[in-house]
């Protein structure tokens, strides 16, 4: 970029001819004390807003962890494993939550390779980490 002080005023009119006199100015220079109490007044009713929805969420508790009923709901795809009891948002998980009812890890631990079983209705019982 060029220091050159001719350039840059050439650059400015040049701006100034072809977009007008805002385009130039100096932001503060259109900025008073009435403008900054209306901002700041705008800016605390949308913080208002923003916590009243906040707090107006339900949420699920989970192990410790809280999760809203609109995460819980999404698609109609289960979330919660029935089997361990784990939350997951992987699309992976998904898959396996629709045709098994249960999550990836899951399916790896008790399902791959004895389909017939789960299918017959065999469950692990909590705590089984076997299979």
């Amino acid at each position: 970029m060029k220091h050159d002080p001719d350039y840059i005023a050439g650059v400015e009119k040049a701006i100034k001819e072809k977009y007008g006199d805002e385009t130039i100015s100096n932001p503060k220079s259109n900025w008073d004390d009435d403008k900054e109490q209306e901002y700041l007044d705008e800016l605390k009713k949308m913080a208002q807003k923003d916590r009243a929805s906040h707090y107006k969420k339900e949420v699920i508790d989970n192990n410790g962890i809280l999760i809203t009923k609109k995460l819980i709901k999404k698609d109609d795809v289960q979330r919660m494993c029935p089997v361990c009891d784990t939350y997951s948002f992987k699309t992976k998980d998904d898959v396996y939550m629709k045709k098994f009812d249960c999550c990836y890890e899951c399916y790896i631990q008790f399902i791959d390779g004895r389909e017939e079983r789960w299918k017959s209705g065999w469950r692990p019982q909590l705590g089984d980490k076997n299979g």
